[in-house]
């Protein structure tokens, strides 16, 4: 007797492991229906006994809310891939050459940086111009240019520019000077923020630039 008892116990407890390992919520939903069902019973009305249909609908809104809780666990755990993912793809963009849309840069003062905008329209004065943190002005001074792309190169030997922060802008012969500016360099490394926030590229000639505004990748083919 005692053994048939030892092994009805061990074959329920197994179950009921097997149930909170594989799902510790929902167990603990069900275990919860029970009692709640139990209550019911025991408290009802003998005259006006519930209809055991609306167990049966109790029962199922329950499984819906397990149902809904797995699916947002389900969410959460893709995002995470999702995240892992992009960090692994990020990586394989180190020595990699890429084109970033950008205000601003970091020059060494040696290295010469690609560039690249695009003109809603035909200008006949077209400059790309570079300011430090000082107020200093250079320019890259394009002529006239018809509408459309437009590459130019930034060589601050040529220019004059010693080491430091730059902001770049462009300015046309029009009250225009929402121009977007490209610029090009290879990755050095990659950078995450312990914060969360967006992965960060450092780009020789350029400096650290958001994983975002990556605009091309690759180098340019005639």
């Amino acid at each position: 007797m005692n053994v048939n008892s030892t092994s009805s116990n061990q074959t329920t407890n197994g179950t009921s492991d097997n149930t909170v390992v594989s799902n510790d919520t929902s167990s603990s939903m069900d275990t919860m229906f029970m009692q709640l069902l139990v209550a019911q019973i025991q408290n009802q009305d003998p005259l006006n006994p519930t209809d055991g249909t609306e167990y049966v609908n109790q029962l199922a809104q329950l499984t819906q809310v397990q149902s809904m809780e797995s699916m947002s666990q389900m969410m959460t755990n893709n995002m995470v891939m999702m995240d892992n993912m992009q960090t692994l793809s990020t990586s394989n963009l180190v020595d990699q050459q890429v084109m970033v849309q950008t205000t601003s840069l970091e020059s060494d003062g040696a290295t010469t940086v690609d560039g690249r905008l695009t003109l809603d329209h035909a200008s006949n004065v077209v400059n790309v111009i570079l300011k430090d943190e000082a107020g200093a002005e250079y320019k890259v001074e394009l002529g006239n240019q018809d509408m459309g792309s437009v590459d130019f190169s930034i060589d601050p030997e040529a220019l004059g520019m010693p080491a430091g922060k730059y902001t770049v802008a462009v300015v046309t012969d029009s009250s225009d000077s929402n121009t977007a500016v490209e610029l090009g360099g290879k990755v050095n490394n990659v950078r995450i923020p312990l914060d969360g926030s967006t992965t960060v590229l450092n780009i020789t000639g350029i400096g650290e630039v958001a994983y975002n505004n990556i605009s091309q990748i690759g180098e340019t083919t005639a």
